[in-house]
């Protein structure tokens, strides 16, 4: 998507909707409020008790004879959070037909294949909290981290075989191997200042959109889905998770660590190019990119602080903001082949719901 059609998508948010991120962003600060439980539940009514047989057996799969074990795999349990993929595949699943056996199946699968990402996610970046919790590399180590997150991945693809079909395995694994592809390119991609925004979404669809697309493309394939509209929930679930991202590199800069409920202001630390400071360097005349090159390219400067007073200069915070909007927008056309239920509503509501908080 080139600048000009990502400006006039985001556009498209109603002057209702803008009030209310305006508003929210005075009365909040930089940061997003917390969700509530009651805000949670509205969204996700329409699979409340699906829902929860998928955190049943997210918790009984994660069981060890070792009682050593118990107190790391109970922690674990705890970073997922709103439990947001396994909500989406259930209602995709609703929304196209109807939510059957297999999809508790797949819920916990993708939910356990998401917090092992996290848990590696929180290695890479240093992290001490998640959730509002200690990171399992702060309560442990590094070590206990990675196996861990190994058998998290091990235990999901188990699950996953346990099904007739061997779609979904091949689905998911592949799914996985495109996050680590995502990722693997970022941590690569440190301290490199000249990737572009086309790059830069390309990681991103890999490392978070991955496992959203996988989810709903899941949810409708197994409620037997025509090609069609489960391509269109697999289009919803990519578009949504490139969203989510954009917002969450956003928070990184203009957020904080006590609202967000995580460590932020690690990406610029650990050299990672996101978003806003792309499009930073993109706006700025040969004299500032020197100069902001410069400040980058010395670990010991870099830090949120210091980059502050140019990202003030720019249009680097809108333009991210846009940006999200605009795949938010990609995010809820894509559910148009959808008939009128509660689901496709809740799923609407997930978009707009969970971006426009964070601004």
């Amino acid at each position: 998507m080139d600048s000009t059609s990502t400006l006039r998508a985001a556009q498209l948010k109603t002057p209702t909707e803008t009030h209310a991120a305006a508003s929210e962003t005075e009365s909040r600060g930089n940061s997003p409020p917390r969700v509530s439980s009651a805000q949670i539940a509205q969204l996700y009514a329409p699979i409340a008790s699906e829902l929860r047989l998928v955190e049943e057996r997210f918790q009984q799969e994660l069981q060890s004879p070792y009682e050593s074990l118990a107190p790391l795999l109970e922690h674990g349990t705890q970073l997922g959070g709103k439990r947001l993929r396994p909500a989406m595949l259930l209602l995709a699943a609703s929304a196209v037909g109807s939510v059957s056996e297999d999809h508790i199946v797949l819920g916990a699968v993708i939910e356990m294949v998401h917090t092992a990402t996290l848990i590696h996610d929180d290695i890479l970046d240093e992290a001490e909290t998640r959730r509002h919790v200690p990171t399992v590399n702060a309560k442990w180590n590094n070590h206990t981290s990675i196996l861990l997150g190994d058998y998290l991945f091990a235990q999901s693809f188990r699950l996953a075989a346990t099904l007739p079909s061997t779609e979904a395995c091949r689905w998911i694994g592949e799914a996985s191997r495109l996050v680590c592809e995502g990722e693997m390119r970022q941590v690569l991609k440190r301290d490199v200042l000249d990737i572009d925004e086309a790059t830069y979404i390309e990681m991103i669809q890999g490392k978070t959109a991955e496992l959203c697309r996988v989810a709903c493309q899941l949810g409708a394939r197994f409620a037997d889905g025509t090609p069609e509209v489960t391509a269109s929930l697999a289009e919803y679930g990519n578009a949504i998770g490139i969203a989510f991202q954009i917002a969450d590199d956003y928070l990184d800069i203009w957020g904080s660590d006590q609202r967000v409920g995580k460590t932020l202001g690690t990406d610029l630390e650990q050299g990672k190019m996101t978003l806003p400071i792309i499009r930073l360097l993109q706006t700025a005349d040969d004299t500032q990119r020197t100069e902001i090159l410069d400040l980058l390219s010395h670990s010991d400067h870099r830090s949120t602080e210091s980059i502050m007073p140019w990202l003030a200069q720019s249009d680097a915070r809108e333009y991210t903001q846009q940006t999200a909007l605009a795949y938010q927008h990609q995010a809820i056309a894509a559910l148009e082949v959808l008939a009128d239920s509660e689901a496709k509503s809740s799923l609407i509501a997930i978009a707009e719901f969970a971006i426009n908080r964070r601004f």
